[in-house]
């Protein structure tokens, strides 16, 4: 059976259309000297489809003085992870996210604060650059984490089906997050290649055995300050499912507000980012939103004034 780090080594490795990988290339050659990888993901990846769309990906740096050197980007990078930034290359538009090793590594893990890194990468990526070796080890690393902490963080259901439970986790970050997608998307990502998220079970299951346990119930270092109490599975103690309801509360309590904060970064680093906001919502709930002139002029004041009525029409959750 093979180990989670296998699996994602080969995933990862899985060669992309050449315009993705020389726009790749041409996002690391933004940060000389600091970038690490580059990373594609979401739903132009599943899709495959990449005119007219928005490409994602993550660029991963040695850390963000290297990236920005003394500019306030890099201590709102360390603070609010991550910076994000349009890029367009060869007829193609992307945005891209900044995170540095160390905290691309710690935002994969059940210490992370919000779901919005390990949610992504328990969900297929590809490496479409890296510096090194030694670089394209630490992103497999770092990525090994994500699964591992979808499936540990995700009650175990009655019928012990292991795709019930990779959509039920990803149900729950949807829910940590203010998202635009309507429900049934997070069941979908499953569907596009239940084989997939069988095989990474597997070697999950098998990485950390569990005797009369479950199988899923990964024991990570200092788990019972994070989780608030024992988890089921760890050595038999405490009620699990409790300390699960208080981790996904204080998940979404904090994801919800950091995406606001987020989007008011962003405001400041992306040009056009309140009209690409409307796209996106558009897009994935079927709403026509228009963008007015004055709320171009005031970004975080106009994305704070539409809030209200997306929530409203439940065009965000």
């Amino acid at each position: 059976m093979s180990d989670i780090r296998e699996l994602v080594a080969a995933e990862i490795a899985t060669p992309v259309d050449a315009r993705v990988a020389a726009m790749g290339a041409a996002l690391a050659g933004q940060y000389p000297g600091a970038a690490r990888t580059v990373l594609f993901y979401g739903s132009c990846l599943r899709s495959a489809e990449l005119d007219g769309l928005m490409l994602d990906f993550y660029l991963i740096v040695s850390d963000y003085r290297a990236a920005y050197g003394k500019s306030w980007l890099a201590a709102a990078n360390r603070l609010v992870p991550p910076n994000v930034f349009p890029f367009a290359h060869d007829g193609l538009a992307a945005k891209y996210a900044v995170l540095s090793e160390a905290d691309f590594h710690d935002l994969c893990g059940p210490e992370a604060s919000t779901v919005s890194v390990w949610a992504r990468f328990a969900q297929p990526s590809r490496l479409v650059w890296a510096a090194d070796q030694a670089a394209r080890g630490a992103a497999v690393a770092a990525i090994a984490r994500a699964p591992e902490t979808l499936l540990a963080l995700t009650p175990a259901g009655e019928d012990g089906d292991p795709l019930d439970r990779w959509r039920r986790g990803f149900t729950l970050t949807y829910g940590a997050e203010l998202r635009a997608e309507r429900g049934g998307r997070p069941g979908s990502i499953v569907d596009f290649d239940p084989q997939r998220y069988r095989a990474f079970g597997a070697a999950i299951s098998n990485r950390h055995p569990r005797e009369g346990g479950d199988p899923y119930a990964v024991k990570f270092p200092d788990r019972s300050e994070l989780m608030g109490s024992r988890l089921r599975g760890n050595d038999g103690e405490g009620n699990g499912n409790d300390g699960l309801e208080k981790k996904w509360r204080t998940l979404r309590r904090t994801g919800k507000w950091l995406t606001l904060v987020r989007l008011a970064k962003a405001s400041l680093t992306f040009a056009g980012g309140i009209d690409y906001l409307a796209w996106k919502i558009n897009r994935h709930a079927g709403t026509q939103i228009a963008i007015r002139p004055w709320q171009r002029r005031f970004p975080i004041l106009g994305a704070i004034m539409l809030l209200p009525r997306l929530l409203a029409r439940g065009a965000v959750r």
